[in-house]
């Protein structure tokens, strides 16, 4: 229980409760406008309430979480060297690729180019868009 009264924990029941009591405040502020002879302020007067409710259910699965152990960190892997670091190397990730045929003669030369460019990136996966030399190199 302890773990629900950290500073953090305490600012969630404060904002937990105001918006409860505000929501609440909003339907029966929406029921005296509906009993005012406003017909749409029936379904804001449930709509109100379902929304307190939906903020109570929230805060419940969040403080079940952290009873259950769940704000405990995780330990992380260490970061990448920043690339160019010497005497480092930097793991390879491999990934899945589909291969599509493409026609070997194409019409349009704006696809052309643009085929051309997607099969560099291809060839190059470490290359970013801006390092590509341009069409027919």
């Amino acid at each position: 229980m302890r773990r629900l009264w950290t500073p953090a924990w305490i600012g969630r029941h404060v904002l937990t409760i105001a918006l409860v009591a505000g929501f609440m405040a909003l339907g029966w502020w929406q029921i005296s406008r509906a009993a005012a002879g406003n017909t749409l302020s029936w379904a804001y007067a449930v709509e109100w309430p379902i929304f307190a409710g939906f903020v109570i259910f929230l805060w419940i699965r969040e403080a079940r979480h952290t009873l259950r152990g769940g704000d405990r960190a995780e330990p992380t892997a260490p970061a990448p060297p920043p690339a160019g670091t010497p005497g480092v190397r930097r793991p390879v990730r491999s990934a899945r690729t589909a291969r599509v045929l493409v026609p070997a003669q194409e019409s349009d030369p704006e696809l052309s180019e643009y085929n051309h460019y997607l099969a560099w990136l291809n060839a190059n996966p470490g290359a970013r868009p801006g390092d590509y030399p341009g069409p027919g190199r």
